[in-house]
């Protein structure tokens, strides 16, 4: 380590004179960090230089392409409820980032990402590498800013990690210039605890609690539907407690999977146009709507001009611009959802709804002998994947993280596997994005080391990260690969389908050898054809201690349904 000039600015206050690239390295150990991902280039490097030396204390993880590192940093964020931090260098490796950003953004995943910029005096002059960061990112960043002098790093990076894990969270940028890397300055951190203008947690009228209790003790046929607000708040066990007093059944958008086990006998189900029947077509019979922690995304609401119009709405929420943007609402409650849900218990009436939660269980027998028993114990031949998590399922006892990418086996994974442990279900929700899981299971098996961690993907999205293999290998990682490969982007193919009269237009794959590719990484893996091979299979798989990669033959054109059609009512949802 080099030697620190030290100096004295006040009675209290230590400096130490030192490089602006050494100071973000200082910065992010203040705020705790201790893995970040990234890929080195010239406009960083002096960064890279000096996280060398602090190797011991600082896990950098070299990912093979930038894209793979901030969705390890989302994985790794979305497990375990802390900031995910990425590093990339200036221009390509700058714009590599936004694809994670803005699903970063849309998912509330709080990330700090820092990219290398030319140096200050080539700003504008169409530099090697040089990109307008700042200008590209600032619709799909919670905060953004750009560094130019050294003496701002610790000020402006403290304000970054503050910005990004407050209120509702996201990810923000810090672009910092080559020169500044460079430059020294006296040295001193202090965490920020507060923005002036920003504030992330409103206050909660107690008057809209006591109004929302009114309603709910009122209401003859309550439901109540859950987002991710809830996980990022810590307010599961708050929201199981409210559930079981008031007697309310309640559903699931898909971030807010495994908030309540899946088991539980309140949980029926999930939201949205893949979700459960009975939740979906019963949105329109209920006669209050409680929503906690989500935004009411087209997904989840199809039409809106027919979404829960015979209901009065009570909408608890952290973000004050979420409030009637999509759903006009009778009741608001802003604010913390874990502080306001501990407000609201005490208000509540002891109550049950046998009638009305014996709807959602006839409506549940019907989409069970149409849908979840083919998928499950089909007859005919050709593995499903509903299947592949039902065997998954036996051998974790619901214990697993499953992460997914997005398409068929996305809702095949949330609508089938159990979550029986809080952040268990971590996928590209709001921008849907091909390429996220396999990345994002590396965050994710890192940050939770003691879990079983298993990545669900296609076969089109996997190809699209299918280089991070490298670094599973690299960084010896026992996260375990399942890609359901049915030859064909599986999503676009079945509206193809269903709506483009079986039009197939560049839908379907010619895919390489993926387990001698898998082999070439010296990961452990497996082919299955056969129904009768993937008991035992998906049992090697989990009882190997390294990585493993299996590929499950699915069928063809298999379709998921439910489906609720593009721009129909909830009340439209098809079995077939």
């Amino acid at each position: 380590m080099e030697t620190q000039t030290l100096s004295k600015k006040s009675e209290e206050v230590f400096t130490e004179t030192i490089s602006g690239s050494e100071a973000i390295v200082r910065c992010l150990l203040e705020e705790g960090v201790d893995i970040l991902y990234g890929y080195p280039g010239g406009a960083i490097m002096p960064v890279y230089d000096e996280m060398y030396k602090y190797q011991n204390t600082l896990h950098h993880v070299l990912t093979r392409h930038e894209q793979g590192a901030i969705h390890a940093a989302q994985g790794y964020a979305r497990i375990s409820g802390r900031v995910g931090v990425c590093i990339a260098t200036s221009g390509p490796g700058a714009t590599n980032l936004i694809t994670g950003i803005a699903d970063a953004q849309i998912d509330s995943t709080p990330l700090v990402c820092i990219t290398g910029q030319v140096g200050s005096h080539l700003l504008g002059s169409d530099a090697f590498q040089e990109t307008d960061i700042i200008g590209i990112s600032t619709p799909v960043t919670k905060w953004n800013h750009q560094i130019t002098k050294a003496s701002e790093i610790p000020e402006v990076l403290a304000k970054a990690f503050f910005i990004a894990n407050t209120g509702r969270p996201g990810p923000v940028l810090i672009d910092i210039t080559k020169d500044a890397q460079f430059e020294t300055f006296d040295f001193n951190y202090d965490k920020c605890t507060k923005v002036r203008s920003y504030k992330p947690v409103p206050d909660t009228d107690y008057e809209t609690i006591e109004k929302a209790a009114l309603l709910i003790n009122q209401a003859k046929k309550p439901f109540l539907v859950w987002g991710q607000g809830v996980l990022l708040g810590e307010a599961e066990t708050q929201l199981k407690e409210v559930v079981e007093k008031a007697g309310i059944p309640s559903a699931w958008t898909i971030l807010g999977a495994s908030a309540i086990p899946t088991d539980h006998p309140l949980n029926v189900g999930m939201v949205g146009m893949h979700g459960n029947y009975a939740p979906n077509k019963l949105t329109n019979e209920c006669d209050v709507l409680i929503a906690v922690g989500m935004r009411f995304d087209d997904r989840v609401t199809g039409n809106l001009e027919t979404y829960a119009k015979q209901a009065k709405i009570i909408h608890f929420e952290i973000d004050p611009a979420e409030i009637d943007k999509n759903v006009k609402t009778d009741v608001a409650v802003l604010g913390d959802a874990k502080k306001s849900l501990e407000k609201l218990l005490p208000l509540l009436e002891v109550k049950g709804y046998p009638e009305w939660v014996q709807q959602f269980k006839q409506l549940y027998a019907e989409e069970y002998e149409q849908v979840i028993c083919r998928d499950l114990h089909p007859e005919k031949e050709g593995i499903t994947m509903g299947e592949v998590l039902k065997e998954i399922n036996t051998q974790t006892k619901g214990n697993a993280a499953i992460v997914s990418d997005v398409g068929q086996h996305q809702m095949i994974a949330c609508r089938y596997a159990n979550f029986n442990v809080t952040k268990s279900n971590i996928t590209s929700g709001g921008l849907g994005t091909m390429g996220f899981a396999l990345p994002a299971a590396i965050g994710a098996k890192m940050a939770a080391m003691d879990r079983d961690v298993i990545a669900i993907i296609g076969d089109g999205g996997y190809q699209m990260t299918i280089q991070e293999l490298g670094t599973v290998f690299q960084q010896k990682l026992p996260v375990k690969i399942v890609v359901l490969n049915n030859e064909f982007l599986g999503m676009v193919r079945q509206w193809q389908q269903l709506f483009f009269d079986k039009r197939y237009a560049s839908t379907e794959m010619t895919n390489p050898d993926f387990v001698t590719i898998a082999k070439g990484y010296h990961i452990a893996a497996k082919r299955v054809t056969e129904r009768s091979e993937l008991a035992d299979s998906v049992k090697e798989m989990m009882e190997y201690q390294g990585a493993y990669f299996l590929e499950v033959c699915v069928k063809k054109e298999g379709n998921v349904f439910p489906m609720i059609p593009t721009g129909a009512s909830v009340s439209d949802i098809r079995l077939k």
